[in-house]
């Protein structure tokens, strides 16, 4: 008989071996600074969101680079929303009462909308004419929910948080959920599954049983940091503000010092 449990559990090992997570599209993690604050820890990841969308809608033939920005684009949107899901809107509600309940609801609607669109863009490659349209849907709902978060919800929850009193280790600081933000989303799915709605409970069982499959597909799909040619390997490490000989280690002859390089895939 099939038992799910002894597919489930090697592929959790699988992802969560360190080499395998530092292989998994490390833009993210190649961040030189923590950040300070849970808003500074969001408005990067929409920073982000932004220049992997330009670098689809500005690259129109290239389907090479639009698929890896597209897959990009994917991975960080699907992380993101539900970590924010999983941490910031029950933030909201347990710390701005009635008004942040009704903030959060309304986010949530928002997000159940862009993941289905998302979901649908995901089986979509750059060569297919409703490739771009498709994004160019998802962003329009995704900049007003933007401009909402900034501009309300993030503002409304710093205050919020910095008017409690300071309790232990700083469990009650805006430092302290960007942090808890950051360590989310590297566990939760990379890709979007609406059907898991957007309740904290039932999106964190569904997200334990998709997460790793998630991650091992991403093993095979091509992303913006599987850069073959040598100089634009460089340019790429010093653009993300790393070594590229810990990125691509294996580049070096004779060193093998346990980070893995793109050729060992």
């Amino acid at each position: 008989m099939f038992s799910a449990r002894a597919f489930i559990t090697p592929a959790i090992r699988v992802v969560a071996l360190p080499q395998v997570t530092r292989l998994t599209i490390g833009a993210r993690l190649a961040s030189t600074r923590a950040p300070a604050t849970i808003s500074e820890a969001i408005t990067r990841d929409h920073e982000e969101l932004r220049k992997y969308y330009g670098e689809i809608v500005n690259n129109k033939g290239d389907f090479d680079h639009q698929d890896r920005y597209g897959n990009q684009f994917r991975w960080e949107l699907a992380r993101h929303s539900v970590a924010e899901e999983l941490l910031v809107y029950p933030a909201l509600e347990k710390y701005l009462g009635d008004a942040g309940k009704a903030q959060a609801d309304r986010d949530r609607e928002q997000h159940h909308k862009i993941k289905v669109l998302l979901k649908d863009f995901q089986d979509l490659n750059a060569v297919d004419d409703a490739f771009v349209p498709k994004l160019e849907e998802i962003w329009t709902e995704l900049e007003h929910h933007i401009e909402e978060e900034e501009s309300r919800d993030l503002p409304d929850l710093e205050r919020a948080l910095n008017s409690r009193p300071v309790r232990g280790s700083s469990d009650w600081s805006s430092e302290s959920l960007a942090r808890k933000f950051e360590r989310t989303k590297a566990f939760v799915p990379s890709r979007s599954h609406p059907a898991a709605g957007e309740n904290p409970y039932f999106e964190s069982a569904v997200g334990m049983l998709a997460a790793p499959i998630d991650r091992i597909a991403d093993l095979f799909r091509k992303f913006p940091d599987d850069i073959t040619d040598p100089k634009a390997r460089r340019k790429d490490a010093i653009d993300r503000g790393v070594d590229d000989h810990d990125v691509y280690a294996r580049d070096v002859p004779g060193r093998d010092d346990g980070v893995v390089g793109k050729d060992r895939i």
